[in-house]
């Protein structure tokens, strides 16, 4: 069978690939065609576009980036018309994604969306459009199914599958005393900084961060080095910074081996709760962005941690004086033993609702089960 698979940014493409390779395992005759990232193509098959191309943040930066948004959707149409695949599978990422999907019913195409878009954050009438559209939604959170009954619109529940790129992973996961002799860290202790996956965000959070370091002279700080963004780039910003480093690669590790984390909002932050590494959460768009966001942004939370406890389990930092704030909260992360441990018991509360890491092999056998009748 032939498969099309959308996925624009990094979390896409770990996850994507994961479904790749579940789908192979069921349909050893599988063919792949993508829009997606260094993950995906170590699976098999071809690339079109890497989400490199496509990762816009806000608003404000998609509007500045129409010009290439439309282009990419060109290139989509033709590619999804050349190939006609037995199913188009589409990996959250909904602005680009639903109007692949509009495309797709033109051509008679089946279209499958695997880890729904959190349209019940915002937009919520978007649901409307997803039963329009797709055929068959495989969402990752419990709340979901709930949130999709309201329309009318039945939905495949099947766990995470960051459980199942982290269970996978665990293996790989470099131990304390090797991880600082590797990469010669020394014996202060260290807080990780993951500052997101894009160019934009990095450059929005990355400073504060740095910032708040300075707060902290007998720690080291190690920035986990996102994929496809080179060190140069991490070097002008910390260029100075005598207790800075960047380590690539070994996101997890760093992580895992840190005695606490300064996260940006994303699936980093569900890494970090399955790392059982205490962190704060942060978040920055431009000023209009955030505005808007305000106004249109209907949940109480925006680390998906505290969105699955419906509950404060980490503090969330967003857009002022972050620097400050993020000096104040490790400052009370490493200090106070009991609010470290409360969250830690969170995070296993947590890790229960997420699954047992099947979630890829269970979308895989549905979907080459369904294609093949």
């Amino acid at each position: 069978m032939k498969y099309f698979l959308i996925a624009g940014e990094a979390s896409g493409d770990l996850h994507a690939s994961n479904l790749m390779a579940q789908i192979k395992k069921e349909d050893p005759n599988a063919e792949f065609r993508f829009f997606g990232g260094d993950l995906m193509t170590a699976v098999g098959g071809t690339m079109l576009l890497h989400y490199r191309e496509m990762a816009f943040m806000g608003i404000f930066e998609v509007v500045a980036n129409l010009g290439k948004v439309k282009r990419n959707m060109a290139l989509c149409q033709e590619a999804l018309k050349e190939y006609m695949p037995d199913l188009l599978i589409l990996v959250d990422y909904p602005g680009f994604n639903l109007r692949m999907a509009k495309f797709a019913k033109t051509l008679g195409l089946k279209v499958y969306y695997y880890i729904s878009p959190k349209i019940w954050a915002w937009k919520k009438k978007r649901a409307y459009t997803v039963k329009k559209l797709i055929d068959k939604m495989f969402v990752i959170f419990p709340f979901e199914v709930d949130f999709y009954k309201q329309f009318d619109y039945k939905v495949e529940y099947v766990g995470n599958p960051l459980v199942d790129a982290m269970k996978a992973r665990e293996k790989s996961i470099i131990p304390a005393d090797e991880f600082r002799q590797r990469f010669n860290l020394g014996d202060k202790p260290y807080i990780a900084l993951v500052a997101g996956s894009r160019r934009n965000e990095i450059k929005k959070l990355l400073p504060e961060m740095l910032k708040a370091s300075e707060n902290f002279p007998d720690y080291q700080f190690i920035i986990a080095g996102a994929p496809g963004i080179d060190h140069d780039f991490y070097n002008e910003f910390i260029s100075g910074y005598k207790n800075v480093q960047v380590v690539f690669d070994q996101t997890y590790s760093v992580v895992k081996n840190a005695v606490a984390a300064v996260v940006t909002s994303g699936t980093a932050t569900l890494e970090a709760a399955f790392l059982r590494t205490p962190q704060v959460v942060v978040y920055k768009l431009q000023y209009a962005s955030y505005l808007v966001g305000r106004v249109l942004v209907k949940i109480n939370f925006i680390s998906l941690v505290n969105i699955i406890l419906n509950r404060e389990c980490v503090k969330e930092l967003i857009q002022t004086d972050l620097a400050n704030r993020i000096t104040a909260e490790v400052s009370h992360i490493l200090t106070d033993t009991d609010y470290r441990n409360r969250m830690l018991k969170d995070y296993e509360e947590i890790n229960t609702i997420l699954g047992d890491g099947s979630a890829s092999a269970q979308t895989a056998k549905i979907i080459v089960d369904d294609i093949s009748k």
